[in-house]
């Protein structure tokens, strides 16, 4: 009888261990599982630049996650695939067994909605974008769409300050890349940040500075389509703009330095969105704000295995406790070899004001033609920024794009 009770209870044991497995949610069985992930870089995977830090960021997640599997397609952009979308492209990712869709660049935004609302088993993460936002102006109310973005407006403010602690003749070129949101809000940092060293550390007037942008028409060259940056970064340095910010997704504003220091003239350049970038002229770059996707990428694919991914929009400040760590912080700034020793010491203290709390993105500051953007003491909205609507009072260039 003893022995008889104990099978009892073991058989019961058993079937209660079986029915809380068949409990578990599906979705936990598929933790442990493969994953394949695609991306869409809207340039070359080895630019310099923005597609190469979302490549290097999906890279990175690859080694983080094991058995995971990463495919991509590059050049995505009407003139190096003349005749389709970013839409279309991206169904031949799911043909190589993607779960999961990255679109690496807002001119994709058009095509990750769409794909997303034609794919609802997929989950679309799109980088920089903001259909995911409930609050935003592009809402799209989709449950398998996610949006990440580091807030590379302190990367830009940083970018500035360096500029102007720099430059001698107080006039600073922003090379942009297309006019919209996202572009003017960036440059509107660098400025910010320039403004703030230029009055704070050098104690210089700030009528006395120059800060002008001049805009290519897209996030790198196309030729026919878009200025050439290299002219544009020519004409700066050739009318008295000895420092030049890149927000474009290539270099040629750091090549175009390179080469007007070794002919004589003296002059730097701040590079955009990839760590290494100083690589490519190191003894004219200044620095480079950067972005670092990989710790981002990775908890997606994480969710997504896990089964508890939601549609979200997260906008990602920098680890303040340390900006370029790769595994925690998704903006940085990275020194470049032609800072100088003060500058060094001055980008290091205007980080730190930046960790403790300083808000550059604080009234009294007008928009460019003069109307109030905030008044005396009140802080910017994550709208107000998102979507800022024009250039800001004391910078030159166009702040809306001409027919």
């Amino acid at each position: 009888m003893k022995s008889g009770r104990i099978w009892i209870i073991v058989s019961i044991l058993v079937v209660v261990a079986m029915m809380a497995a068949a409990c578990q949610p599906a979705t936990q069985q598929a933790a442990s599982g493969p994953i394949t992930f695609g991306m869409l870089l809207v340039g070359p995977y080895n630019d310099h630049g923005w597609s190469e830090a979302t490549y290097n960021g999906a890279l990175y997640a690859q080694q983080q996650i094991a058995d995971s599997e990463f495919v991509y397609l590059d050049n995505v952009n009407t003139s190096s695939r003349p005749g389709t979308t970013p839409e279309q492209l991206a169904e031949d990712l799911l043909t190589r067994g993607s779960q999961v869709v990255i679109f690496n660049s807002d001119d994709m935004i058009d095509g990750a909605h769409t794909f997303a609302v034609t794919h609802p088993e997929v989950t679309v993460l799109h980088l920089s974008g903001d259909g995911a936002w409930a609050d935003g102006e592009n809402f799209q109310d989709l449950p398998n769409l996610v949006n990440v973005m580091g807030q590379m407006e302190y990367g830009k403010m940083i970018a500035g300050c360096a500029a102007a602690l720099t430059t001698q003749t107080g006039q600073i070129g922003y090379l942009g890349p297309l006019i919209n949101a996202e572009t003017r809000r960036l440059a509107s940092s660098a400025y910010l940040g320039a403004r703030y060293c230029w009055t704070e550390y050098l104690g210089n007037d700030p009528a006395d500075l120059q800060f002008r942008v001049n805009w290519i028409g897209f996030w790198f060259n196309i030729p026919g389509f878009t200025q050439d940056p290299t002219q544009v970064a020519d004409e700066f340095y050739n009318t008295g703009f000895d420092v030049v910010i890149s927000g474009i997704d290539t270099t040629e504003a750091l090549v175009e330095a390179d080469r007007l220091t070794q002919a004589g003239t003296p002059v730097f350049a701040l590079a955009y969105d990839y760590v290494d970038a100083c690589a490519q002229a190191p003894s004219v770059c200044l620095g480079v704000p950067y972005f670092n996707w990989g710790p981002a990428i990775t908890t997606v694919l994480e969710d997504v295995q896990a089964g508890t991914i939601e549609s979200s929009w997260s906008w990602f400040s920098p680890d303040w406790t340390d900006i370029n760590n790769p595994d925690t912080s998704i903006v940085g700034f990275e020194k470049g070899p032609a800072l100088s020793d003060s500058a060094s010491v001055q980008i290091d203290q205007f980080i730190a004001e930046l960790a403790g709390g300083l808000n550059l993105w604080s009234g009294p500051l007008n928009l460019q033609d003069g109307t109030v953007y905030l008044a005396d003491g009140e802080a910017a909205t994550q709208q107000q920024i998102w979507y800022l609507p024009q250039l800001l009072e004391g910078m030159e260039g166009a702040s809306v794009p001409t027919e």
